[in-house]
Protein backbone atom coordinates (compact mmCIF):
# COMPACT_ATOMS: atom_id res chain seq x y z
CA UNK A 1 0.00 0.00 0.00
CA UNK A 2 0.65 3.33 -0.96
CA UNK A 3 2.46 5.81 1.99
CA UNK A 4 0.03 8.58 0.35
CA UNK A 5 -2.97 6.20 0.49
CA UNK A 6 -5.45 7.93 2.68
CA UNK A 7 -8.00 6.09 4.96
CA UNK A 8 -11.29 8.74 5.81
CA UNK A 9 -8.37 11.30 5.32
CA UNK A 10 -6.04 9.91 7.53
CA UNK A 11 -3.27 9.03 5.92
CA UNK A 12 -0.27 5.89 6.78
CA UNK A 13 2.00 8.22 8.14
CA UNK A 14 -0.60 9.35 11.02
CA UNK A 15 -1.80 5.52 11.79
CA UNK A 16 -1.53 4.80 15.17
CA UNK A 17 0.49 1.63 17.21
CA UNK A 18 -1.41 -1.09 18.93
CA UNK A 19 -0.22 -1.13 22.65
CA UNK A 20 1.34 -3.96 23.80
CA UNK A 21 -0.97 -4.53 26.54
CA UNK A 22 -4.15 -3.92 24.16
CA UNK A 23 -4.61 -1.41 26.46
CA UNK A 24 -5.59 2.68 26.45
CA UNK A 25 -2.69 3.24 24.67
CA UNK A 26 -0.53 4.39 27.98
CA UNK A 27 1.64 1.74 27.34
CA UNK A 28 3.78 2.20 24.11
CA UNK A 29 6.71 -0.29 22.63
CA UNK A 30 7.72 -2.96 19.91
CA UNK A 31 5.06 -6.11 20.09
CA UNK A 32 7.02 -9.47 19.74
CA UNK A 33 7.09 -10.57 16.01
CA UNK A 34 5.20 -13.84 15.80
CA UNK A 35 2.52 -12.12 18.28
CA UNK A 36 2.62 -9.03 16.03
CA UNK A 37 2.63 -11.01 12.72
CA UNK A 38 -0.79 -12.91 14.31
CA UNK A 39 -2.18 -9.77 15.13
CA UNK A 40 -1.92 -8.55 12.07
CA UNK A 41 -3.37 -11.50 10.32
CA UNK A 42 -6.24 -11.64 13.16
CA UNK A 43 -7.12 -7.81 11.64
CA UNK A 44 -6.51 -8.69 7.72
CA UNK A 45 -9.60 -11.29 8.85
CA UNK A 46 -11.61 -8.92 10.27
CA UNK A 47 -11.23 -6.43 7.37
CA UNK A 48 -9.39 -3.66 9.53
CA UNK A 49 -6.80 -1.85 7.92
CA UNK A 50 -3.11 -2.25 9.26
CA UNK A 51 0.66 -2.34 8.72
CA UNK A 52 3.63 -4.00 10.34
CA UNK A 53 6.98 -1.88 10.55
CA UNK A 54 10.20 -2.69 12.05
CA UNK A 55 10.86 -1.13 16.24
CA UNK A 56 14.30 -2.71 17.53
CA UNK A 57 13.64 -6.62 17.71
CA UNK A 58 10.13 -6.23 17.29
CA UNK A 59 7.22 -5.07 15.43
CA UNK A 60 4.30 -2.13 15.52
CA UNK A 61 1.00 -2.66 14.39
CA UNK A 62 -0.56 0.35 13.10
CA UNK A 63 -4.33 0.82 12.41
CA UNK A 64 -5.93 3.86 11.39
CA UNK A 65 -7.00 6.25 14.63
CA UNK A 66 -11.03 6.25 13.97
CA UNK A 67 -10.40 1.75 13.63
CA UNK A 68 -8.34 1.54 16.88
CA UNK A 69 -11.41 0.61 19.11
CA UNK A 70 -12.57 -1.58 16.86
CA UNK A 71 -8.88 -3.20 15.83
CA UNK A 72 -8.31 -3.49 20.03
CA UNK A 73 -11.81 -5.08 20.66
CA UNK A 74 -10.97 -8.20 18.37
CA UNK A 75 -7.61 -7.99 19.17
CA UNK A 76 -8.81 -8.75 23.07
CA UNK A 77 -11.52 -11.05 22.11
CA UNK A 78 -8.84 -13.42 19.88
CA UNK A 79 -6.63 -13.46 23.21
CA UNK A 80 -9.65 -14.37 25.17
CA UNK A 81 -10.70 -17.01 23.36
CA UNK A 82 -6.83 -18.22 22.93
CA UNK A 83 -5.66 -17.63 26.39
CA UNK A 84 -5.15 -21.30 27.32
CA UNK A 85 -3.90 -22.64 23.65
CA UNK A 86 -2.03 -24.51 23.19
CA UNK A 87 -2.76 -26.89 26.43
CA UNK A 88 0.41 -27.62 28.08
CA UNK A 89 1.59 -30.82 27.56
CA UNK A 90 0.38 -33.55 29.65
CA UNK A 91 3.35 -35.11 32.48
CA UNK A 92 4.34 -38.32 31.46
CA UNK A 93 4.04 -40.86 34.22
CA UNK A 94 6.55 -41.38 36.46
CA UNK A 95 9.22 -44.30 35.52
CA UNK A 96 9.23 -47.48 36.99
CA UNK A 97 12.49 -48.62 38.19
CA UNK A 98 12.69 -52.34 37.63
CA UNK A 99 15.96 -52.83 35.76
CA UNK A 100 17.45 -55.08 37.65
CA UNK A 101 14.11 -57.17 37.44
CA UNK A 102 13.98 -56.79 33.94
CA UNK A 103 17.62 -58.19 33.76
CA UNK A 104 17.00 -60.90 36.14
CA UNK A 105 14.06 -62.19 33.26
CA UNK A 106 16.51 -61.99 30.48
CA UNK A 107 19.30 -63.88 32.34
CA UNK A 108 16.59 -66.67 32.87
CA UNK A 109 16.20 -66.92 29.03
CA UNK A 110 19.83 -67.24 28.88
CA UNK A 111 19.51 -70.01 31.38
CA UNK A 112 17.02 -71.61 29.64
CA UNK A 113 19.18 -71.86 26.58
CA UNK A 114 21.50 -74.00 28.23
CA UNK A 115 19.44 -76.06 29.58
CA UNK A 116 18.57 -76.78 25.93
CA UNK A 117 22.27 -77.73 25.12
CA UNK A 118 21.90 -80.48 27.45
CA UNK A 119 22.16 -83.98 26.11
CA UNK A 120 20.45 -85.42 29.80
CA UNK A 121 16.86 -86.59 29.08
CA UNK A 122 14.06 -85.59 31.59
CA UNK A 123 12.58 -87.71 33.87
CA UNK A 124 9.58 -90.08 32.44
CA UNK A 125 9.93 -88.03 29.35
CA UNK A 126 13.61 -88.88 27.64
CA UNK A 127 15.18 -87.31 25.44
CA UNK A 128 13.53 -83.83 24.38
CA UNK A 129 14.26 -82.29 20.98
CA UNK A 130 13.60 -78.44 22.56
CA UNK A 131 13.35 -76.98 18.57
CA UNK A 132 11.28 -80.20 17.62
CA UNK A 133 8.48 -79.74 19.83
CA UNK A 134 9.07 -76.24 20.61
CA UNK A 135 10.20 -74.31 17.54
CA UNK A 136 7.59 -71.80 15.57
CA UNK A 137 6.76 -74.62 12.76
CA UNK A 138 3.89 -73.37 10.31
CA UNK A 139 2.11 -76.37 9.50
CA UNK A 140 1.80 -77.49 13.51
CA UNK A 141 0.63 -74.13 14.37
CA UNK A 142 -1.58 -74.28 11.52
CA UNK A 143 -3.02 -77.95 12.84
CA UNK A 144 -3.75 -76.28 16.44
CA UNK A 145 -0.49 -76.56 18.23
CA UNK A 146 -1.00 -73.06 19.64
CA UNK A 147 1.94 -73.17 22.33
CA UNK A 148 4.52 -73.23 19.48
CA UNK A 149 4.23 -69.71 19.08
CA UNK A 150 5.45 -68.42 22.52
CA UNK A 151 7.82 -71.91 23.05
CA UNK A 152 9.72 -70.33 20.34
CA UNK A 153 10.38 -66.50 21.74
CA UNK A 154 12.60 -68.85 24.06
CA UNK A 155 14.70 -70.92 21.80
CA UNK A 156 17.92 -69.90 20.13
CA UNK A 157 20.05 -71.08 17.29
CA UNK A 158 23.02 -70.76 19.20
CA UNK A 159 25.28 -67.96 21.10
CA UNK A 160 25.61 -65.30 18.88
CA UNK A 161 21.68 -65.70 18.17
CA UNK A 162 21.14 -65.03 21.84
CA UNK A 163 23.69 -62.52 22.84
CA UNK A 164 22.16 -60.54 20.22
CA UNK A 165 19.18 -60.57 21.08
CA UNK A 166 19.91 -59.76 25.06
CA UNK A 167 21.86 -57.02 24.21
CA UNK A 168 20.54 -55.23 21.37
CA UNK A 169 16.88 -56.37 22.70
CA UNK A 170 17.93 -56.19 25.90
CA UNK A 171 17.82 -51.90 26.07
CA UNK A 172 14.64 -51.62 24.68
CA UNK A 173 13.13 -54.36 27.35
CA UNK A 174 14.19 -52.10 30.36
CA UNK A 175 13.38 -49.02 28.42
CA UNK A 176 9.66 -50.21 28.30
CA UNK A 177 9.32 -52.08 31.60
CA UNK A 178 10.54 -48.60 32.65
CA UNK A 179 7.84 -46.65 30.95
CA UNK A 180 4.82 -49.13 31.77
CA UNK A 181 5.85 -52.02 34.44
CA UNK A 182 6.82 -55.32 34.11
CA UNK A 183 3.79 -56.63 34.17
CA UNK A 184 2.14 -54.69 31.65
CA UNK A 185 5.04 -54.33 29.47
CA UNK A 186 5.91 -57.79 29.70
CA UNK A 187 2.22 -58.87 28.48
CA UNK A 188 2.92 -56.34 25.44
CA UNK A 189 5.98 -58.07 24.32
CA UNK A 190 4.07 -61.71 24.74
CA UNK A 191 1.47 -60.71 22.78
CA UNK A 192 3.79 -59.06 20.12
CA UNK A 193 5.46 -62.11 19.41
CA UNK A 194 3.05 -64.28 20.05
CA UNK A 195 1.28 -62.95 17.29
CA UNK A 196 3.90 -62.17 15.09
CA UNK A 197 4.69 -65.92 15.13
CA UNK A 198 1.23 -66.97 14.67
CA UNK A 199 0.68 -64.19 11.64
CA UNK A 200 3.95 -65.34 10.13
CA UNK A 201 3.01 -69.37 10.31
CA UNK A 202 -0.39 -68.06 8.28
CA UNK A 203 1.98 -66.89 5.28
CA UNK A 204 4.57 -69.63 5.64
CA UNK A 205 4.79 -73.39 3.89
CA UNK A 206 4.15 -76.17 6.15
CA UNK A 207 7.90 -77.16 6.37
CA UNK A 208 8.80 -73.67 7.74
CA UNK A 209 10.19 -73.25 11.16
CA UNK A 210 11.94 -70.58 12.66
CA UNK A 211 12.86 -69.41 16.66
CA UNK A 212 14.19 -66.63 18.56
CA UNK A 213 13.23 -64.23 20.57
CA UNK A 214 13.67 -61.13 17.60
CA UNK A 215 10.53 -61.43 16.87
CA UNK A 216 9.36 -60.34 20.62
CA UNK A 217 12.63 -57.41 20.23
CA UNK A 218 10.78 -56.26 16.81
CA UNK A 219 7.29 -55.77 18.95
CA UNK A 220 9.30 -53.95 21.75
CA UNK A 221 10.74 -51.52 19.18
CA UNK A 222 6.85 -50.95 17.57
CA UNK A 223 5.68 -50.62 21.15
CA UNK A 224 7.87 -47.66 22.48
CA UNK A 225 7.70 -45.68 18.95
CA UNK A 226 3.44 -46.18 19.11
CA UNK A 227 3.77 -44.89 22.46
CA UNK A 228 5.76 -42.04 21.88
CA UNK A 229 3.64 -41.23 18.64
CA UNK A 230 0.68 -40.67 21.16
CA UNK A 231 2.99 -38.20 23.16
CA UNK A 232 2.21 -34.39 22.53
CA UNK A 233 5.40 -31.68 22.06
CA UNK A 234 6.98 -32.79 18.70
CA UNK A 235 6.50 -33.77 15.19
CA UNK A 236 4.59 -36.83 14.21
CA UNK A 237 8.14 -37.73 11.92
CA UNK A 238 10.59 -37.13 14.46
CA UNK A 239 8.31 -38.93 17.16
CA UNK A 240 8.97 -42.00 14.45
CA UNK A 241 12.85 -41.35 13.59
CA UNK A 242 14.14 -43.24 16.57
CA UNK A 243 12.22 -46.48 16.31
CA UNK A 244 12.02 -46.56 12.68
CA UNK A 245 15.80 -46.35 12.53
CA UNK A 246 15.97 -48.70 15.19
CA UNK A 247 14.29 -51.69 13.64
CA UNK A 248 15.82 -51.22 10.44
CA UNK A 249 18.86 -51.70 12.40
CA UNK A 250 17.57 -54.71 13.81
CA UNK A 251 16.76 -55.89 10.29
CA UNK A 252 20.28 -55.44 9.08
CA UNK A 253 21.48 -57.01 12.19
CA UNK A 254 19.09 -59.85 12.85
CA UNK A 255 16.84 -60.17 10.18
CA UNK A 256 18.82 -62.86 8.70
CA UNK A 257 20.92 -63.96 11.80
CA UNK A 258 21.02 -68.29 11.26
CA UNK A 259 19.24 -70.33 9.81
CA UNK A 260 16.18 -70.83 12.09
CA UNK A 261 15.28 -67.23 11.82
CA UNK A 262 12.69 -64.95 10.11
CA UNK A 263 12.51 -62.32 8.39
CA UNK A 264 8.85 -62.04 8.09
CA UNK A 265 8.10 -63.46 12.29
CA UNK A 266 10.47 -60.10 12.69
CA UNK A 267 8.35 -57.54 10.76
CA UNK A 268 5.21 -59.11 12.18
CA UNK A 269 6.24 -58.24 15.33
CA UNK A 270 6.84 -55.03 14.59
CA UNK A 271 3.75 -54.34 13.28
CA UNK A 272 2.04 -55.80 16.07
CA UNK A 273 4.19 -54.55 18.60
CA UNK A 274 3.01 -50.87 17.16
CA UNK A 275 -0.68 -51.79 17.14
CA UNK A 276 -0.55 -53.25 20.83
CA UNK A 277 1.57 -49.58 21.77
CA UNK A 278 -0.67 -47.51 20.54
CA UNK A 279 -3.81 -49.43 22.29
CA UNK A 280 -1.96 -49.17 25.23
CA UNK A 281 -0.82 -45.49 24.78
CA UNK A 282 -4.42 -44.64 24.39
CA UNK A 283 -6.05 -46.78 27.09
CA UNK A 284 -3.14 -45.91 29.70
CA UNK A 285 -4.37 -42.35 28.90
CA UNK A 286 -7.79 -42.31 29.52
CA UNK A 287 -7.94 -44.96 32.34
CA UNK A 288 -4.22 -45.06 33.97
CA UNK A 289 -1.86 -47.48 34.79
CA UNK A 290 -2.89 -50.73 36.72
CA UNK A 291 -2.90 -50.48 40.37
CA UNK A 292 -1.10 -53.16 42.49
CA UNK A 293 -3.51 -55.71 42.15
CA UNK A 294 -3.24 -55.13 38.42
CA UNK A 295 0.18 -55.04 38.16
CA UNK A 296 0.60 -58.43 40.41
CA UNK A 297 -1.89 -60.02 37.90
CA UNK A 298 -0.17 -58.82 35.15
CA UNK A 299 3.18 -60.49 36.23
CA UNK A 300 1.33 -63.72 36.95
CA UNK A 301 0.03 -63.98 33.36
CA UNK A 302 3.42 -63.19 32.08
CA UNK A 303 5.33 -65.52 34.54
CA UNK A 304 2.63 -68.03 33.46
CA UNK A 305 2.46 -67.89 29.66
CA UNK A 306 5.91 -69.62 28.73
CA UNK A 307 5.76 -72.41 31.80
CA UNK A 308 2.02 -73.12 30.05
CA UNK A 309 3.57 -73.64 26.72
CA UNK A 310 6.25 -75.50 27.72
CA UNK A 311 4.23 -78.20 29.84
CA UNK A 312 1.90 -78.29 26.88
CA UNK A 313 4.62 -78.70 24.41
CA UNK A 314 6.34 -81.83 26.50
CA UNK A 315 3.28 -83.39 26.77
CA UNK A 316 1.57 -82.97 23.68
CA UNK A 317 4.48 -82.56 21.59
Amino acid sequence: MDLKTEINGVTEREWLPVPPDLGDGRMSGPVPVRRAELWELVLHARAIPCRLERAGLGRRLLVPPDRMEEALRELRLFEEENRDWPPPPTAPAPLVENTLVTLSVLLLVATFHNITLLKHPIPGLGPVDWVGIGGAAAGEIRDGQWWRTVTALTLHSGPVHLLGNLLIGGVFIVLLCRELGSGLAWCLLLLSGILGNLANAMFQPAYHNSIGASTLVFGAVGILGALRLGRPGRRWRRRWLLPAAAALSLLAMLGTEGENTDLGAHLFGFVFGALLGLAAGYLTDRFGYPGRRGRAFLVLVAAMTPVAAWWAALVHG
